[in-house]
């Protein structure tokens, strides 16, 4: 629902000016109708960090980010939760912006005789950020003509102009984060995305990993499928056949619950999807550390489609390998996606993969407190779990949290919630570090949880509002994925380490 203020409505001569009249606090203040977009009920909001502390956060406004920021704590009024009488009044000051205000009076047409200046007015508002002084109007015998301009010029810097930071910004955050090439024992290595089923940990190749979503909906049932063949679901316009590794491995029933995840993988231009009850990590694995499934196990049903097995933390840690190509020759599967008469769309869109498809960017989707942030998934060069215990170094930086031994080399490890200046967390089975290579240096950030690898339509992703010069650099871009009602906000990898604190960590890590 949505109270609209249309100042077509408020026609006005050449005598009378039209204002939006408000309270925040104990006040009245008013607005010029000019600059006034609309009167919109108080939305949710998606918290931002780094931002001025007056901003509640950003709404998703018909498909555009639509900045909250709140009059109280502008004003330095004690705090009070909106209810049914509060407001945001939009106000276009270069870009959009909504003011919440504890309840709109009126919308009066005042003679410019009545207009008076404001300089010698003893209030709880500076004179400065004022325009002027309406007298006897809409029932109250002062009412204070707000400047917002100045209002935000302080403590919102960025925003003052801000559809021409945003743009520029924007357009030089287009490209992904970089890395590095020091990958050169790639060759020797596997990648894999690794995860979790009845208490067994399994793996695929992260090549053959197209991306990881949430459970659907709705799952439509195949007629005469064999048990493990779940259905289908619909995945951006295309059918995608769905497989419940519990079943195909004859493994207990289990609800799919808020964990489960869908693996989509894909090889020779086909796609299904393989049902998880969890995603662990990405691993980075030493060839030597991988072996082939003996030959007894591999004549057995149930290890058909495990290609080899990765013996890791001294053999403590088994993880099997999942082979995507053996999947694919299921007559299974074929016949669901025959049936569904999916084999031809696929195939053009795997060509277009394989041509690379500049309309999408991929994803990796984490949280942070109840909010979505995600990265380029090609900045991403593994994630890991978080240890039990962090080895402290002595006289290390401040905002590292302490280094771990990863696969023979010193990671240093921050935590990515005090990097953007959020509240602590205690640790938890569901935190990771997520690898970065930054300028050349490989450091590990630790995030509340890994959500999903994500592909998003390029028009989807758009210039952040400019709140501050560091969420400026540091969350220049952000998703809004209207249909889903979500907001996934885009972090820029290179920027996490300032340039004289690089060295420091480069130190550590040698």
């Amino acid at each position: 629902m949505r109270d609209e203020i249309n100042p077509a409505q408020h026609a006005a001569d050449s005598e009378v000016r039209q204002f939006v009249t408000f309270v925040a606090g104990d006040q009245v203040f008013a607005v010029d109708m000019a600059p006034v977009q609309e009167i919109i009920r108080v939305p949710e909001v998606v918290r931002v960090p780094l931002a001025p502390r007056t901003l509640d956060g950003l709404a998703n406004l018909r498909g555009k980010v639509l900045p909250i920021i709140s009059l109280r704590r502008l004003f330095g009024y004690p705090e009070r939760a909106a209810d049914d009488a509060s407001r945001a009044v939009v106000i276009d000051l270069g870009q959009p912006l909504g003011f919440v205000v504890d309840r709109v009076a009126s919308v009066v047409g005042v003679d410019v005789r009545q207009i008076e200046d404001a300089s010698g007015v003893s209030a709880t508002v500076r004179s400065d950020l004022l325009r002027g002084l309406l007298k006897d109007v809409g029932g109250h015998a002062m009412v204070m003509v707000l400047d917002f301009e100045r209002l935000i010029a302080a403590e919102f810097a960025q925003a003052a102009g801000a559809a021409r930071v945003a743009a520029a910004t924007g357009a030089m955050a287009l490209a992904g984060g970089d890395l590095d090439a020091d990958d050169e024992r790639a060759a020797d290595e596997l990648q894999l995305v690794s995860f979790e089923v009845a208490g067994q940990e399994y793996a695929v190749a992260i090549e053959d990993v197209q991306e990881i979503v949430q459970m659907p909906d709705e799952i439509v049932r195949v007629p005469h499928a064999e048990p493990h063949v779940m259905g289908v679901m619909t995945l951006r316009q295309r059918l995608l056949p769905l497989v419940s590794l519990r079943r195909m491995f004859a493994l207990p029933e289990r609800a799919a619950d808020e964990q489960s995840r869908i693996v989509v993988v894909s090889k020779g231009g086909a796609a299904v999807g393989v049902v998880m009850d969890s995603v662990n990590e990405v691993l980075r694995v030493a060839l030597s550390e991988v072996e082939p499934v003996p030959p007894l196990l591999a004549r057995e049903p149930g290890m058909a489609d495990i290609a080899r097995i990765c013996r890791l933390d001294g053999g403590k840690r088994l993880v099997s390998i999942i082979d995507a190509a053996s999947m694919f020759r299921q007559d299974a599967l074929r016949e669901v996606l025959e049936t569904q008469h999916m084999q031809q769309d696929i195939d053009k869109d795997a060509g277009a993969d394989r041509a690379g498809n500049d309309d999408e960017e991929q994803l990796v989707v984490f949280r942070l407190l109840q909010e979505e942030f995600g990265v380029p998934i090609d900045s991403v060069q593994e994630i890991v779990r978080v240890p039990e215990q962090l080895t402290q170094v002595p006289k290390a930086p401040a905002f590292v949290e302490g280094v771990i031994n990863l696969r023979g080399s010193v990671l240093p490890v921050v935590d990515l919630r005090r990097r953007l200046g959020l509240p602590d967390a205690a640790r938890s089975d569901r935190q990771r570090i997520m690898v970065f290579v930054i300028d050349g240096v490989r450091t590990g950030f630790i995030v509340d949880s890994v959500a999903e690898v994500l592909k998003v339509e390029r028009r989807a992703i758009e210039p952040a509002p400019s709140l501050s010069a560091e969420q400026s650099r540091l969350l220049a871009r952000m998703a809004n994925l209207e249909k889903q009602k979500r907001m996934v906000q885009l972090l820029e990898p290179r920027h996490l380490v300032a340039e004289g604190d690089l060295a420091q960590l480069a130190g550590l890590a040698a």
